[in-house]
């Protein structure tokens, strides 16, 4: 069942999300909470501009939710230049 792209990220519902709930999967049906490809969301993660992971495990690795719906709100605020940073989302 494919989730709406305009999801919200219940803030009274502490958890995780795995990389594939954030970029998306299209052989689940999961809309992206941020439409970028799964490697440039990793470059991010690596370069301080998106947040870091948590180990749940030795092979499981997730991110805090609020910080994903942190990221969210951000690109919905208006940069100083007048853009919005979901502007630079996929480009």
């Amino acid at each position: 069942m494919a989730t709406s792209s305009t999801q919200h990220i219940s803030p009274d519902k502490p958890g995780f999300f795995r990389i594939w709930q954030i970029v998306g999967d299209p052989k689940r049906g999961i809309e992206p909470l941020i439409p970028i490809g799964r490697s440039t969301f990793l470059a991010g993660v690596r370069e301080g501009k998106y947040p870091k992971p948590v180990k749940l495990g030795q092979k499981t690795t997730a991110w805090r939710k609020t910080d994903i719906q942190k990221l969210v709100d951000s690109f919905n605020q208006p940069q100083e230049n007048g853009k919005s940073n979901g502007d630079e989302v996929g480009a």
